[in-house]
């Protein structure tokens, strides 16, 4: 039978490591990526394994859907009954996994003497849940860990294996011993020390160029709900998503705010490392590049260009990396660390003001992010607006309100007019100019307004937007001159 679900939150503490324990604990994530590359190259093939039999394939056949003895459609209990005898008969399940990793620890023996068994099981739990999305049509792929790459690791219960002890305030995972950095004046963290905890993790991150760590305890309940920025409004609010701003409207405010505002890139300093580092790399493995040559360039092929040597393909190369193409390449990782810290601190502060001056209750369209990173990949990478996405439905159902996402072929918010025509614009057509002659809008914030008449079946109410039109102008019109002023 399995576990009752409760609503889980983490806090995160710091932990004072000395020169010995930092290697002992390198050494354990070695173990740990090592085990996962191998666990993860065995699930690959069972699950190649399970998409190719004739199980499978006749499971894919069954209905999604049928009707109890009520006439409501439900999911078909007996297909997903099919999917799993599938995996069964093939092995790929979180439980034989658990095992296979198990397995490969003891047979090396130092894997065995590095790791407990919680953290071996969580390991094999973490590749299940990774290749079964390749299963199921949710991932294309995996990619196999390094030891950078490889950064936490938890265990399954608070008491064995990776845990925290409450009276000595230290972290405890076998023979390691660390103390905790805790600040009692933080609210947040007193919080999560006071609550029932259900498991921990243990955290790595290169900051500056060196290794620090965290331990993450998961706790029971929801976080704590004093802090002013985070209070949350009982109401409904509808968001139109862009590449790099968002526009929200509620009954009673809106706003057209920048995704990511004034975050900076780091785009110049990044460049000119990675040329620096280029010319390391040719210089310290020139077996490893094709000799330069001439291409010609230009419509009519006349101009000749001298062009670097490429990469050889074909075999396994050795690269021989220089003391200061490490050194650069430290930089160029601590740049990217904080241009991403410092987009995913904006976007979470505008999830926070949406939240509490719009409300908990969101309308907002299925737009495909993935889509966008195909033709705005740069600006996608800048603005980060998945992230924002995910984090606003998060925080939304956290708060205990409603999301709606609804399809954008049924409700063409950018196209609606108030008279229920649909009418075509271009991208770089910024202002919506209604048919009805009411007063010009800025684009986003129409569709935002559009998105309040959506109702859960993804249907729009043109009628009620008309009516409710005139009383929402003049916020809609504020929120314009605010951001033209900005």
């Amino acid at each position: 039978m399995p576990k009752k679900k409760t609503p889980s939150f983490i806090v995160e503490y710091p932990i004072i490591v000395d020169s010995q324990q930092e290697r002992e604990l390198n050494a354990r994530f070695n173990a740990g990526f090592r085990l996962l590359n191998a666990i993860q190259s065995e699930a690959l093939i069972r699950m190649e394994l399970v998409r190719n039999s004739e199980a499978w394939a006749e499971a894919k056949k069954l209905p999604r859907r049928i009707k109890n003895a009520l006439g409501e459609p439900i999911n078909n209990p007996e297909r997903a009954k099919a999917f799993e005898a599938a995996k069964k008969q093939y092995r790929f399940t979180d439980f034989d996994l658990q095992a296979y990793g198990s397995l490969v620890a003891k047979n090396s023996v130092w894997i065995d003497a590095k790791l407990d068994a919680q953290s071996i099981q969580k390991i094999g739990t973490r590749v299940f849940k990774a290749v079964n999305k390749i299963l199921l049509g949710k991932a294309k792929k995996v990619r196999f860990k390094n030891n950078r790459s490889f950064s936490s690791m938890e265990g399954k219960q608070i008491t064995t294996g990776i845990r925290v002890d409450r009276k000595t305030e230290t972290f405890v995972w076998r023979n390691i011993k660390c103390r905790l950095i805790i600040d009692w004046l933080d609210p947040c963290e007193k919080h999560g020390w006071e609550q029932e905890w259900k498991y921990a993790r243990i955290v790595r991150r290169e900051l500056n160029g060196k290794t620090r760590w965290w331990v993450q305890i998961i706790c029971e309940g929801i976080p704590y709900q004093g802090r002013k920025n985070t209070q949350t409004k009982d109401d409904l609010v509808s968001i139109d998503l862009n590449i790099c701003n968002v526009a929200y409207v509620s009954s009673s405010h809106a706003e057209l705010k920048p995704l990511a505002d004034k975050v900076p890139t780091f785009s110049q300093e990044i460049k000119g490392i990675q040329r620096k580092q280029d010319r390391s790399r040719r210089v310290n493995n020139p077996d490893n590049f094709n000799p330069d040559d001439i291409v010609l360039k230009g419509k009519k092929q006349g101009r000749k260009v001298k062009r670097t040597g490429q990469i050889k393909r074909g075999k396994k190369l050795k690269w021989l990396e220089s003391r200061n193409y490490k050194r650069l390449g430290r930089k160029r990782r601590e740049l990217e660390r904080r241009k991403a810290a410092y987009t995913k601190s904006q976007n979470r502060a505008l999830a926070n003001e949406i939240l509490r001056k719009g409300g908990k209750n969101v309308n907002l369209e299925n737009v495909s992010v993935k889509g966008w990173q195909k033709r705005y990949g740069k600006a996608i990478s800048a603005k980060s607006p998945g992230f924002f996405q995910s984090e606003l439905i998060r925080k939304a159902e956290s708060a205990g309100g409603l999301v709606n996402k609804y399809s954008t072929q049924k409700t063409a918010c950018s196209q609606t007019h108030l008279d229920g025509q649909r009418v075509k614009k271009k991208l770089s057509e910024r202002i919506h100019r209604d048919r009805t002659g009411v007063r010009m809008q800025q684009r986003d914030l129409f569709s935002a307004y559009l998105g309040l008449f959506v109702n859960q079946d993804g249907y729009l109410s043109v009628e009620d937007a008309r009516v409710g039109y005139p009383r929402s102008e003049p916020i809609l019109t504020a929120a314009w001159r605010r951001s033209v002023k900005a």
